[in-house]
Protein backbone atom coordinates (compact mmCIF):
# COMPACT_ATOMS: atom_id res chain seq x y z
CA UNK A 1 0.00 0.00 0.00
CA UNK A 2 1.31 3.47 -0.57
CA UNK A 3 1.81 5.46 2.00
CA UNK A 4 0.01 8.72 3.05
CA UNK A 5 2.60 11.06 0.91
CA UNK A 6 2.43 8.85 -2.09
CA UNK A 7 -1.21 8.52 -2.00
CA UNK A 8 -1.98 12.12 -1.81
CA UNK A 9 0.23 12.90 -5.23
CA UNK A 10 -1.59 9.83 -6.70
CA UNK A 11 -5.09 10.98 -5.72
CA UNK A 12 -4.05 14.86 -7.01
CA UNK A 13 -2.42 13.20 -9.91
CA UNK A 14 -5.71 11.28 -11.07
CA UNK A 15 -8.26 14.31 -10.10
CA UNK A 16 -6.04 16.96 -12.45
CA UNK A 17 -5.15 14.89 -15.10
CA UNK A 18 -1.45 14.56 -14.24
CA UNK A 19 -1.00 18.38 -12.97
CA UNK A 20 0.09 18.13 -9.71
CA UNK A 21 1.82 20.88 -6.79
CA UNK A 22 4.20 20.71 -3.99
CA UNK A 23 7.03 19.17 -4.69
CA UNK A 24 6.63 17.63 -8.13
CA UNK A 25 4.93 21.16 -9.62
CA UNK A 26 5.96 21.82 -12.90
CA UNK A 27 8.03 18.45 -13.18
CA UNK A 28 7.01 15.39 -15.11
CA UNK A 29 5.71 12.57 -13.42
CA UNK A 30 3.73 9.56 -13.99
CA UNK A 31 2.37 6.32 -11.79
CA UNK A 32 3.92 3.37 -12.39
CA UNK A 33 1.77 -0.03 -10.66
CA UNK A 34 3.54 -2.85 -10.52
CA UNK A 35 2.58 -6.63 -8.84
CA UNK A 36 4.56 -7.11 -5.29
CA UNK A 37 6.76 -9.15 -5.54
CA UNK A 38 5.98 -10.71 -2.29
CA UNK A 39 2.25 -9.98 -2.22
CA UNK A 40 0.95 -10.37 -5.71
CA UNK A 41 -0.66 -7.21 -4.89
CA UNK A 42 -0.84 -3.97 -7.34
CA UNK A 43 1.44 -1.40 -6.06
CA UNK A 44 1.03 2.19 -7.75
CA UNK A 45 4.04 4.85 -6.91
CA UNK A 46 4.49 8.69 -8.44
CA UNK A 47 7.64 8.65 -9.94
CA UNK A 48 9.77 11.70 -12.15
CA UNK A 49 10.76 10.60 -15.71
CA UNK A 50 12.55 11.33 -18.88
CA UNK A 51 11.26 11.19 -22.06
CA UNK A 52 13.05 8.75 -24.48
CA UNK A 53 11.95 8.80 -27.98
CA UNK A 54 8.71 7.53 -29.21
CA UNK A 55 8.08 4.09 -27.42
CA UNK A 56 9.63 4.08 -24.36
CA UNK A 57 10.01 6.64 -20.96
CA UNK A 58 13.05 6.26 -18.23
CA UNK A 59 12.73 6.16 -14.46
CA UNK A 60 15.65 6.34 -11.95
CA UNK A 61 15.07 3.34 -9.20
CA UNK A 62 16.45 6.47 -6.42
CA UNK A 63 14.43 5.91 -3.65
CA UNK A 64 15.21 9.93 -2.39
CA UNK A 65 18.70 8.52 -2.07
CA UNK A 66 18.15 5.19 0.09
CA UNK A 67 20.97 3.07 0.30
CA UNK A 68 18.39 0.22 -0.55
CA UNK A 69 16.54 -0.10 -3.92
CA UNK A 70 13.18 0.93 -3.93
CA UNK A 71 10.05 -1.68 -3.78
CA UNK A 72 8.64 -0.70 -7.49
CA UNK A 73 12.07 -1.73 -8.90
CA UNK A 74 12.21 -5.39 -7.15
CA UNK A 75 8.84 -5.61 -8.33
CA UNK A 76 9.73 -5.01 -11.76
CA UNK A 77 13.07 -7.45 -11.93
CA UNK A 78 10.42 -10.44 -10.14
CA UNK A 79 7.22 -9.29 -12.96
CA UNK A 80 8.07 -6.33 -15.68
CA UNK A 81 4.43 -5.91 -16.80
CA UNK A 82 3.49 -2.97 -15.38
CA UNK A 83 0.71 -0.20 -15.86
CA UNK A 84 1.49 3.46 -16.31
CA UNK A 85 -0.67 6.65 -16.09
CA UNK A 86 1.21 9.88 -18.24
CA UNK A 87 -2.10 11.64 -16.93
CA UNK A 88 -3.91 11.70 -20.18
CA UNK A 89 -3.34 7.81 -21.13
CA UNK A 90 -3.12 4.85 -19.09
CA UNK A 91 -1.39 2.09 -21.01
CA UNK A 92 0.21 -1.33 -20.20
CA UNK A 93 4.16 -1.42 -20.57
CA UNK A 94 7.45 -3.48 -20.50
CA UNK A 95 9.71 -2.52 -17.67
CA UNK A 96 13.28 -3.14 -19.10
CA UNK A 97 16.39 -2.42 -16.18
CA UNK A 98 18.93 -0.52 -18.41
CA UNK A 99 22.73 -1.93 -18.67
CA UNK A 100 26.43 -0.97 -19.13
CA UNK A 101 27.05 1.87 -21.50
CA UNK A 102 23.47 2.48 -22.41
CA UNK A 103 22.54 3.37 -18.70
CA UNK A 104 25.35 5.46 -18.01
CA UNK A 105 24.69 7.10 -20.96
CA UNK A 106 21.05 7.77 -19.92
CA UNK A 107 21.94 8.67 -15.96
CA UNK A 108 24.75 11.06 -17.76
CA UNK A 109 21.67 12.67 -19.68
CA UNK A 110 19.27 12.84 -16.24
CA UNK A 111 22.80 14.34 -14.29
CA UNK A 112 23.07 17.23 -17.06
CA UNK A 113 19.34 18.08 -16.54
CA UNK A 114 18.99 18.25 -12.57
CA UNK A 115 22.58 17.54 -11.05
CA UNK A 116 19.67 16.38 -7.99
CA UNK A 117 20.11 12.75 -9.76
CA UNK A 118 24.09 12.73 -8.61
CA UNK A 119 23.57 13.81 -5.43
CA UNK A 120 20.91 11.03 -4.75
CA UNK A 121 23.42 8.36 -6.18
CA UNK A 122 26.11 9.68 -4.02
CA UNK A 123 23.81 9.78 -0.96
CA UNK A 124 23.05 6.01 -1.86
CA UNK A 125 26.31 4.34 -1.97
CA UNK A 126 25.15 2.87 -4.82
CA UNK A 127 24.81 2.66 -8.31
CA UNK A 128 21.05 4.09 -9.32
CA UNK A 129 19.05 1.34 -11.80
CA UNK A 130 17.65 3.07 -14.83
CA UNK A 131 14.68 1.94 -16.02
CA UNK A 132 12.99 1.84 -18.94
CA UNK A 133 9.37 1.59 -19.46
CA UNK A 134 7.93 0.12 -23.14
CA UNK A 135 4.68 0.69 -24.17
CA UNK A 136 2.56 -2.11 -25.51
CA UNK A 137 0.45 -1.84 -28.03
CA UNK A 138 -3.12 -2.40 -27.75
CA UNK A 139 -6.17 -3.24 -29.72
CA UNK A 140 -8.45 -0.21 -29.76
CA UNK A 141 -8.44 3.54 -28.90
CA UNK A 142 -6.17 4.36 -26.30
CA UNK A 143 -7.54 4.46 -22.47
CA UNK A 144 -7.86 8.26 -21.98
CA UNK A 145 -8.79 9.89 -18.52
CA UNK A 146 -12.16 11.20 -19.65
CA UNK A 147 -15.94 10.27 -19.49
CA UNK A 148 -16.68 12.04 -22.98
CA UNK A 149 -15.11 12.08 -26.64
CA UNK A 150 -15.12 15.92 -26.11
CA UNK A 151 -13.20 15.79 -22.68
CA UNK A 152 -10.92 13.25 -23.85
CA UNK A 153 -10.17 15.79 -26.35
CA UNK A 154 -9.65 18.87 -24.59
CA UNK A 155 -7.58 16.42 -21.82
CA UNK A 156 -5.02 14.99 -24.62
CA UNK A 157 -4.29 19.20 -25.19
CA UNK A 158 -3.49 19.93 -21.82
CA UNK A 159 -1.11 17.39 -22.06
CA UNK A 160 0.54 18.88 -24.77
CA UNK A 161 0.76 22.26 -22.92
CA UNK A 162 2.08 21.31 -19.88
CA UNK A 163 4.72 19.36 -21.82
CA UNK A 164 5.45 22.15 -24.50
CA UNK A 165 5.56 24.58 -21.36
CA UNK A 166 8.05 22.56 -19.51
CA UNK A 167 10.73 22.32 -22.82
CA UNK A 168 10.42 26.49 -23.09
CA UNK A 169 11.08 26.73 -19.34
CA UNK A 170 14.10 24.26 -19.88
CA UNK A 171 15.56 26.28 -23.09
CA UNK A 172 15.05 29.62 -21.25
CA UNK A 173 16.94 28.38 -18.24
CA UNK A 174 20.05 26.63 -20.19
CA UNK A 175 22.93 28.17 -21.73
CA UNK A 176 23.09 24.86 -23.78
CA UNK A 177 20.58 22.70 -25.63
CA UNK A 178 21.93 19.49 -23.38
CA UNK A 179 21.59 15.78 -24.77
CA UNK A 180 18.24 15.98 -22.41
CA UNK A 181 16.71 18.54 -23.74
CA UNK A 182 17.37 17.17 -27.48
CA UNK A 183 15.70 14.15 -26.58
CA UNK A 184 12.72 15.85 -25.00
CA UNK A 185 12.00 18.09 -27.88
CA UNK A 186 12.55 14.98 -30.71
CA UNK A 187 9.90 12.82 -28.01
CA UNK A 188 7.24 15.71 -28.50
CA UNK A 189 7.29 16.26 -31.80
CA UNK A 190 7.23 12.39 -32.36
CA UNK A 191 4.09 12.44 -30.01
CA UNK A 192 2.71 15.26 -31.63
CA UNK A 193 2.71 14.13 -35.29
CA UNK A 194 1.20 10.86 -33.63
CA UNK A 195 -1.67 12.63 -32.75
CA UNK A 196 -2.47 14.41 -35.59
CA UNK A 197 -1.75 11.31 -37.54
CA UNK A 198 -4.50 9.50 -35.74
CA UNK A 199 -6.89 12.66 -36.04
CA UNK A 200 -6.32 12.64 -39.78
CA UNK A 201 -7.25 9.21 -40.11
CA UNK A 202 -9.63 8.48 -37.42
CA UNK A 203 -11.41 11.32 -35.92
CA UNK A 204 -12.13 13.54 -38.55
CA UNK A 205 -13.39 11.23 -41.20
CA UNK A 206 -16.23 9.92 -38.62
CA UNK A 207 -17.04 13.48 -37.31
CA UNK A 208 -17.47 14.19 -41.76
CA UNK A 209 -19.58 11.39 -42.18
CA UNK A 210 -21.87 12.43 -39.09
CA UNK A 211 -21.51 16.41 -39.11
CA UNK A 212 -21.23 17.01 -43.22
CA UNK A 213 -21.88 20.78 -42.54
CA UNK A 214 -18.22 20.80 -40.45
CA UNK A 215 -16.43 19.88 -43.86
CA UNK A 216 -15.39 23.57 -44.07
CA UNK A 217 -13.45 23.03 -40.11
CA UNK A 218 -11.81 20.16 -40.65
CA UNK A 219 -10.45 21.30 -44.29
CA UNK A 220 -8.79 24.10 -41.88
CA UNK A 221 -7.56 21.84 -39.31
CA UNK A 222 -6.34 19.55 -41.39
CA UNK A 223 -4.61 22.67 -43.61
CA UNK A 224 -3.01 23.62 -40.27
CA UNK A 225 -1.57 20.02 -39.31
CA UNK A 226 0.53 20.42 -42.30
CA UNK A 227 1.35 23.44 -41.04
CA UNK A 228 2.34 22.42 -37.86
CA UNK A 229 3.90 19.42 -39.33
CA UNK A 230 6.53 22.08 -41.64
CA UNK A 231 7.15 23.60 -38.04
CA UNK A 232 8.12 20.30 -36.22
CA UNK A 233 10.41 19.43 -39.11
CA UNK A 234 11.96 22.70 -38.59
CA UNK A 235 12.19 21.82 -34.98
CA UNK A 236 13.82 18.51 -35.29
CA UNK A 237 16.49 19.75 -37.66
CA UNK A 238 17.29 22.92 -35.46
CA UNK A 239 18.06 20.23 -32.65
CA UNK A 240 19.96 17.93 -34.67
CA UNK A 241 22.43 20.76 -35.59
CA UNK A 242 22.81 21.93 -32.26
CA UNK A 243 23.37 18.50 -31.55
CA UNK A 244 26.11 17.87 -34.49
CA UNK A 245 27.75 20.90 -33.30
CA UNK A 246 26.63 23.27 -35.93
CA UNK A 247 24.81 26.72 -35.36
CA UNK A 248 21.71 26.15 -38.44
CA UNK A 249 21.48 28.73 -41.12
CA UNK A 250 22.23 31.63 -37.90
CA UNK A 251 25.91 30.80 -37.83
CA UNK A 252 25.40 30.96 -33.59
CA UNK A 253 26.95 28.01 -32.89
CA UNK A 254 26.19 24.89 -31.14
CA UNK A 255 24.36 26.82 -28.35
CA UNK A 256 22.66 29.27 -30.80
CA UNK A 257 19.02 30.32 -30.82
CA UNK A 258 17.85 28.16 -33.61
CA UNK A 259 15.99 25.73 -31.53
CA UNK A 260 14.80 28.15 -29.54
CA UNK A 261 13.12 30.09 -31.80
CA UNK A 262 11.73 27.41 -33.42
CA UNK A 263 9.98 26.28 -30.24
CA UNK A 264 8.64 29.38 -30.03
CA UNK A 265 7.27 29.42 -33.77
CA UNK A 266 5.78 25.96 -32.92
CA UNK A 267 4.20 27.16 -29.53
CA UNK A 268 2.34 29.72 -30.74
CA UNK A 269 1.01 27.94 -33.77
CA UNK A 270 0.05 25.32 -31.67
CA UNK A 271 -1.62 27.04 -28.77
CA UNK A 272 -3.95 28.73 -31.37
CA UNK A 273 -4.47 25.32 -32.97
CA UNK A 274 -5.27 23.31 -29.92
CA UNK A 275 -7.78 26.51 -29.22
CA UNK A 276 -9.47 26.38 -32.52
CA UNK A 277 -10.12 22.77 -32.47
CA UNK A 278 -11.62 23.09 -29.75
CA UNK A 279 -14.24 25.52 -30.02
CA UNK A 280 -14.85 23.94 -32.71
CA UNK A 281 -14.86 20.11 -32.14
CA UNK A 282 -15.62 19.72 -28.22
CA UNK A 283 -19.65 20.58 -29.13
CA UNK A 284 -19.30 17.82 -31.82
CA UNK A 285 -17.77 15.25 -30.31
CA UNK A 286 -20.21 15.32 -27.44
CA UNK A 287 -22.32 13.95 -29.39
CA UNK A 288 -20.57 11.33 -30.76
Amino acid sequence: MPNDFNQQIIDEFRANNGAVGGYFEGGRLLLLTTTGARTGAPHTTPLGYLPDGGDRVLVIASAGGSPRHPAWYHNVLADPQVTVESGAFTYPARAAVLEGEERDQAFARAVDTDPGWAAYEEKAGRVLPVVALYELAQDGPPNIRASSFGEAIKVVHDGFRRELALIRKEMADGTALGAQLRVNCLTFCHGLHNHHTGEDLGMFPVLADRNPESAPVLARLREEHEQIAALVEELRAAVSSEADGGGGGGGDGPDGPDARAEIERLATELEAHLTYEEEQLIPLLEGV
